[in-house]
C-alpha cells in the first residue's frame, strides 16, 4: 500500500463531524438491529406462521415506495442534519410504542406493523439525507474510504446489535430490549446533534413534478448507476433469507433468541471484514466484475445456508454471503456519490434507497410468503438459484457496469 492511498484511508477521521456521524450511526444501527430481532422473534412467537414475518417487511417497505419522491426531494431542498434528526427523534419514538406495546401484553399484530410502518417513514426520509450528508463531512478526494468507513461502521453495529438483542432477549424479556433499543437510539440523536454541519439548501428551484421526478430521471440515463442498483435489487430481493431466520433458530436449527442473534450478526462479520479491507486497500480496477462475482458468491451462499442443519455451517455461510454482498455495497454506493451532481444527490439516493428497502423489506415479505407456498428449505435455494440468473442476465444487459475499472472513473452525466 503507498503512503497515499494510506492518508486517503484514514483521513476522514481527521474531520470532528465525520467521528459524530459514525458515532451517530454506530448507536443507531445498535438500536435498529437489537429492535429488529425482537420484533421478528417476537411476531413468530405470537402466530408462528411465516407470512406474517413477510409483513413485518411489507411494513417497513411501503412508506418507502410511498414517500420516495418526496424524501428526496426533502434532502436536497432542507439542512440533511437535520432532517435526520427528526428522522433519529421518530425512531426513538417508535422504539418506546414498541416498549408500551410489549409491556401492555398485546397479542394481536397490527398494533406492531402500525408502529413498523411509523419507523418504515422514518428510514424513508433518513435514507437519503444519510447518504447524502456524507459528502458534506470530509473532502471530495477522501469520499471513497469515507464510504467504505461509513459501511464499517454499519457493519459494526450490524454484528453486535443482533447478538446483543438475542441475548437481552433471554435475560429481561422483549420488554427490556425495546427500552434498551430507545435508550441507544436517543444516544444517536444526541451525536447528532452536536455536529456542526450545515448544508442548508442545495437545490434552489421551485418544487415541481419535473423536479420530484429528476433523480428517477437520472438514474434511467446514468446506466452504470441503474445496473447497480438494480442488480442489488433483484440479486437480495430473491436470495435474501433474513426474514426466515427466526424459522431457521427455533424450528430447524433448534436455537433459542441467542441462536437467532448469532444467524443475524454473521453476515455483519463477513461485511465488516470485507468494508475495512476496502476502505485501507480500494479496488483500482475491475470493479464492475468484482461486483458481478461476488453478487454469484451471495447466491451461492444462499443456497448453502437453505440447505444446511448445522449451526456452524449456516454460520459460516451467512458470512460469506455478508462478505459478498459488501463489496457490491461499497461499489455501488460510491457510484452513486460520485456519478451524481451534488445537488441532486438526495434525489438520486432517494431512488436508490427504494432500490435497497425493495431489496430488503419487499425481500422479507417475498420470502414469507414463498416459505409458506413452497417450504422453508426449498424457497432460499431457489432464491439462490434465482440470484445467480440475474448476476448473469445483468453481466448482458449492462456492459457499461461490467466494464467499470476505478469507481473514481465515473463522473456525473453531463445535461
Amino acid at each position: 500500500m503507498d503512503s497515499a492511498t494510506a492518508v486517503s484511508s484514514h483521513s476522514a477521521f481527521a474531520h470532528r463531524d465525520f467521528r459524530l456521524y459514525q458515532g451517530a450511526r454506530l448507536f443507531m444501527t445498535l438500536g435498529a438491529q437489537m429492535q429488529s430481532v425482537a420484533v421478528g422473534f417476537h411476531i413468530y412467537s405470537l402466530t408462528h406462521r411465516p407470512r406474517d414475518l413477510g409483513y413485518v417487511g411489507l411494513a417497513q417497505f411501503l412508506p418507502m415506495v410511498v414517500l420516495s419522491l418526496v424524501t428526496g426531494d426533502t434532502a436536497d431542498r432542507h439542512d440533511r442534519r437535520r432532517v435526520l434528526m427528526c428522522c433519529y427523534a421518530t425512531m426513538v419514538t417508535g422504539a418506546l410504542l414498541l416498549f408500551g406495546l410489549a409491556r401492555s401484553g398485546v397479542t394481536i399484530t397490527w398494533p406492531y406493523y402500525a408502529v413498523l410502518v411509523l419507523l418504515g417513514t422514518a428510514r424513508a426520509f433518513a435514507g437519503p439525507a444519510g447518504q447524502s450528508l456524507v459528502p458534506h463531512l470530509v473532502p471530495i478526494q477522501y469520499l471513497s474510504g469515507a464510504v467504505a468507513w461509513n459501511s464499517t461502521t454499519l457493519q459494526v453495529g450490524t454484528i453486535a446489535g443482533p447478538a446483543v438483542g438475542g441475548l437481552l432477549y433471554d435475560a429481561i424479556h422483549v420488554n427490556g430490549v425495546y427500552l434498551t433499543c430507545a435508550g441507544v437510539m436517543a444516544l444517536a440523536l444526541t451525536m447528532l446533534a452536536l455536529m456542526r454541519v450545515r448544508t442548508g439548501r442545495m437545490e434552489q428551484a421551485a418544487t415541481s413534478w419535473q423536479r420530484l421526478l429528476a433523480g428517477m430521471r437520472y438514474v434511467r440515463r446514468q446506466k452504470v448507476v441503474l445496473g447497480a442498483i438494480s442488480l442489488d435489487l433483484f440479486a437480495v430481493l430473491l436470495g435474501g433469507a433474513t426474514a426466515l431466520l427466526p424459522i431457521y433458530a427455533q424450528d430447524i436449527l433448534q436455537t433459542g433468541p441467542w441462536g437467532l442473534g448469532l444467524l443475524r450478526s454473521a453476515p455483519a462479520v463477513g461485511a465488516a471484514i470485507v468494508a475495512v479491507s476496502l476502505a485501507v486497500f480500494p479496488l483500482r480496477r475491475n470493479a464492475g466484475v468484482v461486483m458481478l462475482v461476488c453478487v454469484a458468491i451471495f447466491g451461492v451462499s444462499t443456497m448453502v445456508f437453505g440447505v444446511s442443519r448445522h449451526l456452524l455451517l449456516s454460520v459460516g455461510a451467512l458470512v460469506v454471503l455478508g462478505a459478498s454482498d459488501m463489496v457490491s455495497v461499497v461499489i455501488r454506493q460510491t457510484l452513486v456519490q460520485l456519478a451524481t451532481p451534488p445537488e441532486m444527490r438526495g434525489r438520486v439516493s432517494a431512488v436508490n434507497m427504494v432500490f435497497i428497502s425493495a431489496s430488503n423489506e419487499l425481500g422479507e415479505f417475498e420470502s414469507g410468503f414463498t416459505a409458506e407456498w413452497f417450504g422453508v428449505v426449498r424457497s432460499v435455494v431457489l432464491g439462490g438459484v434465482g440470484t445467480c440468473v440475474v448476476v448473469l442476465l445483468w453481466a448482458w444487459l449492462f456492459p457499461q457496469l461490467r466494464r467499470v475499472g476505478s469507481t473514481d472513473e465515473v463522473k456525473p452525466l453531463k445535461d
